[in-house]
This record gives C-alpha cells, sequence and structure tokens, in this order.
C-alpha cells in the first residue's frame, strides 16, 4: 500500500523527496484528472491532497470520501498553513490519537 500526494508545486516536491508519487497541479480541473486518475493506480492506499487543493474540488472529494472506502483520502495544511477554521496537522493527530506532539 502506497501514499500518493495531489497539491501545489512546493508539497508535492517535499513528499517526492520522502520517496511518495504524486502531482503537483495548479487549475481545478487538473486537480479533479489528478484525483480520478489516483483512484485508478494500483496499491495506492492513502491520497494525500492539500487542503487548498481540496476546496477546489470540494464536490468531488466529499463524494469520494462518503461513497468510497479505499483508498483513504487525508487533507493536510500546504505550504502557507491551515485553511481558516481547520486545525494544524499536530492538532489534528492530538484529535484523532490522544497523542500529544
Amino acid at each position: 500500500m502506497k501514499f500518493y500526494i495531489i497539491g501545489d508545486e512546493d508539497t508535492v516536491l517535499g513528499f517526492r523527496l520522502a520517496g511518495i508519487e504524486g502531482r503537483h497541479v495548479d487549475t481545478p480541473e487538473e486537480a479533479r484528472e489528478a484525483l480520478d486518475a489516483a483512484f485508478h493506480l494500483e496499491d495506492i492506499g492513502i491520497i494525500v491532497i492539500t487542503e487548498r487543493t481540496a476546496q477546489s474540488i470540494r464536490e468531488q472529494v466529499d463524494r469520494y470520501t462518503y461513497t468510497t472506502t479505499f483508498p483513504l483520502i487525508i487533507e493536510i495544511p500546504d505550504r502557507l498553513g491551515p485553511l481558516e477554521g481547520r486545525g494544524s496537522i499536530r492538532e489534528m493527530i492530538r484529535a484523532a490519537v490522544g497523542v500529544h506532539l
């Protein structure tokens, strides 16, 4: 099972340096295509998508999130930080796992 990243160029580059494949997108249309393609890749278990990218295609992300069980979609902040009203990765982990980092 592998990870796959969809987002801005800097975020995708950072994940690639860690050995995770992905696709950088600049427009909502590119984001839609990348998400559809990621769902058809073999061995992808978790799709990581930046919050801003996910927000630009919210309807599609929600449709996949609520109608499929695999692969899992995880939204993360990009280099500009979390969107207003969303917590940091540290806060998300604390809420999900109950562990302070």
